[in-house]
């Protein structure tokens, strides 16, 4: 039976990795968005070629990789070019991730994506979990991850779905603010919950 996907997301700093290590731990097959997107554009693969012929060589290495500060400062300059990137992306990004989710060998599989509201990925999966925490816990906990100051979070936090949007979408919220062997515990429950369910419903 084909596995059903679920799809994993929260907002920066609410330990969705952490979560998602432990769904790995019990077996779960898992998929990053981020990583996906990251493999699409690795030299030899033909997304990298058509991004140096549009945007010419300034956005490689001189490894062949791409050069993603050229890349980005390219695209914020202009919406147009940023809309002629998501178009040639998304597609192979998506085809990347169904890959990687069709080769599941467990009951159900997890797409993990930062923006799987913002996105609409959340319309690809079956059910959606939400790894929630208070904002005041986001901040300091990315503040001391990323050595990063109150001010850049806040902003990082302004472009993210807000909390109440992420919400709204959620089938399964799990509030991760407390200890890791709690969280533990509320993932093997939410484990033992989804091998019950058939196609992602119950």
């Amino acid at each position: 039976m084909k596995p059903w996907i679920l799809g994993l997301t929260g907002g920066i700093g609410s330990g969705k990795s952490a979560v998602a290590e432990q769904f790995a731990s019990l077996g779960v097959h898992m998929v990053d968005a981020d990583q996906a997107a990251r493999w699409v554009v690795e030299p030899g693969r033909p997304a990298l070629l058509q991004i140096a012929q549009h945007f010419g060589d300034v956005v490689l290495l001189p490894t062949g990789e791409l050069n993603r500060a050229a890349l980005r400062e390219r695209i914020f300059a202009d919406p147009a070019e940023r809309q002629w990137l998501e178009r040639l992306l998304h597609p192979l990004i998506r085809s990347e991730i169904a890959d990687h989710l069709a080769r599941a060998d467990s009951p159900y599989a997890i797409m993990v994506s930062p923006l799987l509201i913002e996105s609409g990925q959340y319309r690809t999966v079956d059910r959606v979990l939400v790894v929630d925490v208070p904002e005041v816990l986001q901040i300091a906990r990315t503040v001391a991850r990323d050595q990063a100051s109150e001010e850049q979070v806040r902003a990082i936090l302004k472009v993210q779905a807000a909390r109440e949007e992420r919400l709204r979408h959620a089938d399964d919220v799990l509030v991760n603010d407390r200890d890791l062997s709690w969280l533990r515990s509320e993932v093997e429950r939410l484990h033992h919950f989804y091998l019950q369910l058939r196609g992602g419903r119950e």
